[in-house]
């Protein structure tokens, strides 16, 4: 039982891994957070070192988030309770890493990443929602805060198909849906006052 306890520090300490950050700053010398958005995410990262930059942010920030779960499933055994711990706090990792002074991106893909081995159909279904948001109104953010609110409700509607999941699941994508939205709050003002960035903007 001692042991489990590692599980949620080391999904910490993987979330918090800023990715962006290093790619930038190995790849151009520059500081991610002070160009764009600020952001260390990989929407800004394309704006600031190109795509394929971008790209390598997404699949590590996603990846970590992965790595994260599968520990906790496979390295440790964990329950469903200890595997929903481990996915809120690598997001938590990656949105406040204490190598940037607990700050740090926005948890879209590190959110994808923790969910993909808990309900992969659920994150297909998300992925489809964020495409079809961004193609009919061409804003990034839109699209991340659009997926984030349904994430809880394609997790409940995906995990077990036919049956309620465990209340740790509801729980734990619903924590982390919210987080992910209040990360969007300046792009949510932004979008209100009609001054939002549009496909490659502002994320």
């Amino acid at each position: 039982m001692k042991s489990l306890w590692l599980i949620p520090v080391i999904a910490y300490f993987l979330g918090s891994i800023p990715f962006g950050y290093v790619i930038v700053k190995v790849s151009q010398g520059r500081d991610v957070r002070s160009s764009g958005s600020g952001n260390i995410g990989a929407t800004n990262v394309i704006r600031v070192a190109g795509k394929p930059a971008g790209l390598a942010t997404f699949l590590l920030d996603a990846g970590k988030g992965y790595l994260a779960v599968w520990l906790a499933m496979h390295g440790f055994h964990a329950n469903i309770r200890w595997v929903m711990i481990a996915a809120v706090v690598a997001v938590m990792g990656h949105m406040f890493s204490c190598w940037l002074k607990f700050r740090g991106g926005k948890g879209v893909a590190t959110g994808l990443g923790v969910f993909l081995p808990i309900a992969w159909q659920a994150m297909a279904a998300a992925v489809v929602l964020w495409i079809v948001v961004l193609a009919f109104w061409r804003y990034v953010s839109l699209a991340s805060i659009a997926a984030a609110a349904a994430l809880p409700f394609l997790v409940y509607a995906f995990y077990a198909p036919h049956h309620a999941p465990p209340l740790d699941v509801s729980v734990g994508s619903a924590v982390v849906g919210v987080l992910i939205i209040l990360k969007h709050r300046q792009n949510i003002q932004r979008l209100i006052a009609g001054t939002e960035g549009q496909i490659t903007g502002r994320e």
